[in-house]
């Protein structure tokens, strides 16, 4: 119960919770689109949705002072392709939150001489370009996963060496690659989530922008899944990367 109550507490757990639910009922939408006798169900869960989306703005407010400070400190990792790509991600995401700011001050009226769909598309775009570039660092730490189990691998082979056809079972020629990757994946699952959840929500900015337009369902199974990562992650810190 205390660890219920210090995950709602944070307003990151709130966003993930009201996250998770929303996309949920994007999906039940969806899966409920043919069935007439459904139809006020889903005007409430539409109803729903819409409510958790502008809920979820106003909790977004102020997040993007929180990713320039984080851009600050990516800065200064020793790891120079590391830092670019996490400075990166994170000074787009604060340009998105930005334009979300603004889009949410459209909405409720406080500023009214704005284009709102030029900014809702700019917003978008500053997510997909952050989505990308923490995708970039998940393949760079992945593939330093793989040259690091791939050389304690070779150590292992060589006391096999002796012995040609269980080296040749140890390490065939066509599935080394899959081998290697999947197991690098498994062994990590930090890396594993955080990839999972980049390339799932992936999917969102390219529909709104009509780069790869996908289905609602589709779109509203990607955001919960990658919602449900995200709360994973945060109710178990020792499961999101780092940095």
């Amino acid at each position: 119960m205390d660890a219920v109550v210090k995950f709602t507490s944070q307003s990151q757990g709130r966003d993930r919770i009201f996250r998770s639910t929303q996309y949920a009922c994007a999906l039940s939408i969806y899966l409920l689109r043919n069935k007439p006798d459904r139809k006020d169900l889903v005007a409430r869960l539409k109803s729903l949705e819409n409510n958790l989306s502008a809920g979820r703005k106003l909790l977004r407010l102020g997040n993007a002072a929180n990713s320039i400070v984080a851009a600050k400190q990516t800065m200064q990792l020793s790891d120079r392709v590391l830092g670019l790509c996490l400075t990166v991600a994170n000074i787009n995401r604060a340009l998105y939150f930005i334009c979300d700011n603004v889009v949410w001050a459209r909405n409720v009226g406080l500023i009214r001489s704005i284009d709102k769909e030029r900014w809702s598309i700019n917003a978008s775009r500053y997510y997909l370009f952050s989505l990308v570039m923490n995708l970039t660092r998940d393949l760079y730490v992945i593939l330093q996963l793989m040259q690091q189990k791939g050389r304690d691998n070779r150590l292992k082979s060589q006391h096999l060496s002796d012995c040609p056809e269980v080296a040749e079972a140890v390490i065939p020629e066509l599935d080394a690659l899959i081998f290697l990757l999947l197991e690098t994946l498994r062994s990590e699952p930090t890396v594993a989530l955080d990839t999972v959840k980049n390339i799932c929500d992936l999917f969102i900015p390219l529909d709104t922008l009509g780069i790869y337009k996908s289905s609602a369902g589709a779109v509203g199974f990607c955001g919960l899944i990658s919602s449900l990562i995200g709360i994973i992650t945060l109710a178990q810190p020792t499961l999101r990367i780092k940095p």
